[in-house]
């Protein structure tokens, strides 16, 4: 083994047999023998720091609990009125845009009105033709622009 590797090998030594390393380092060269001194030193002051206590975690104080107030629904969640075709498909004057897509799926998947090829393609029985201008075929990302028109905006 060559002198460059043994030297490296004291280097890399753990601190208890990096004594013994670099004794043995120090016979094959002089400049391997500081080095291996550096290290042995560098490597016993590591060695008297004292040890990491290990990390405790600090017990969370229990935040009082507020009580929630209850906040109108907004957005598409909010309750609007909508028009009569659509009012006729489900049954109340008002609903959500989230209610009105949801119950519109539930009837597509109840009627199996999706194309089994193209799942993206919904075929428009005579009920979804009064929702979706009378078309024959809508596409899935086509039913929220669809029902824009139908959710009238109170003024």
């Amino acid at each position: 083994m060559s002198r460059v590797f043994k030297g490296l090998r004291a280097l890399l030594a753990s601190p208890a047999s990096s004594s013994s390393s670099a004794a043995a380092a120090a016979k094959f060269s002089s400049s391997s023998a500081s080095t291996a001194t550096a290290a042995k030193s560098a490597t016993s002051k590591a060695a008297q720091k004292t040890p990491k206590k290990p990390i405790a975690s600090k017990p969370k104080t229990e935040k009082p609990a507020t009580p929630r107030t209850t906040t109108r629904p907004s957005g598409i969640f909010k309750l609007t009125p909508v028009s009569p075709a659509l009012a006729r498909f489900l049954g109340a004057p008002e609903a959500s845009r989230s209610d009105a897509v949801k119950q519109i799926w539930s009837y597509i998947k109840s009627q199996n009105l999706q194309n089994p090829a193209n799942k993206k393609e919904i075929f428009c029985d005579e009920k979804l033709k009064t929702i979706f201008d009378g078309k024959e075929k809508v596409g899935f990302l086509e039913i929220g622009k669809m029902l824009s028109r139908h959710f009238v905006k109170p003024s």
